[in-house]
């Protein structure tokens, strides 16, 4: 019997699972990353540019991660945003590896929205504070069904995003600043991934903003769709 099956807890951990494409079995979801001006025309519409130098991340809580149609609109926001990205799901221990060694670890990929507080963003960047309420919300990191792809690296492929039919952001991964192996290996550099650990990749130009009964639905070549309602 194992340290942890001793144990008693206060209350009951909580686990959160994910569906997988063509599959019954769920991905526990573990620390979740996002990477911020991995796309330059994304950088400079928000009046920055890409660090060439070395990645810049963020990240967000498990709850966030989420898979329902209909997603209840966020509170305490005037100008939500969304920004569509590739998804990065992780399937062993890696610490300090080079990119060489990263796909290895790749479990597979999603299309994600990582749906965004702009206002509340603006208000923390001038106050030089974190980000967490304006990304860290519940729901606001929708994904579609995990596509099993072990050991795969993505580098191109287009990109798109809809709301209610209209196209708002079309891209390509090819022009993402840092590529997946890169964000993995930068990331192992400073803190020990984990089975079930995920990450963001950055989004393209054409963010704007939301309102309720908006459907958004994206996709990305070869990895997915995705579509869900922002609801009352």
């Amino acid at each position: 019997m194992t340290e942890l099956s001793k144990s008693h807890f206060v209350f009951k951990p909580i686990v959160r699972g994910m569906a997988i494409e063509e599959s019954e079995e769920l991905f526990p979801v573990g620390k979740v990353y996002c990477v911020g001006k991995n796309y330059a025309d994304h950088a400079k519409e928000m009046g920055g540019e890409v660090d060439k130098d070395q990645p810049f991340f963020f990240s967000k809580p498990p709850q966030a991660i989420t898979q329902l149609a209909n997603i209840p609109f966020p509170t305490q926001t005037d100008n939500l945003h969304h920004e569509v990205e590739l998804v990065v799901f992780l399937k062993s221990e890696c610490s300090n590896i080079s990119a060489s060694q990263a796909s290895q670890h790749i479990f597979g990929y999603a299309v994600g929205v990582d749906l965004t507080k702009r206002d509340l963003q603006v208000l923390a960047k001038e106050a030089g504070r974190p980000w967490d309420l304006s990304k860290g919300f519940d729901n606001s990191a929708p994904i579609s069904k995990i596509q099993k792809k072990e050991g795969l690296l993505f580098d191109q492929g287009k990109i798109l995003l809809k709301v209610n039919g209209q196209i708002k952001q079309s891209s390509n991964l090819l022009n993402m600043a840092w590529r997946v192996d890169e964000l993995i290996s930068w990331l192992s550099k400073f803190i020990t991934l984990k089975p079930g650990d995920i990450i963001f990749t950055g989004t393209p130009a054409g963010v704007s903003k939301l309102n309720p009964d908006d459907k958004i639905e994206a996709e990305i070549e070869n990895i997915g769709s995705l579509s869900f309602k922002l609801v009352r």
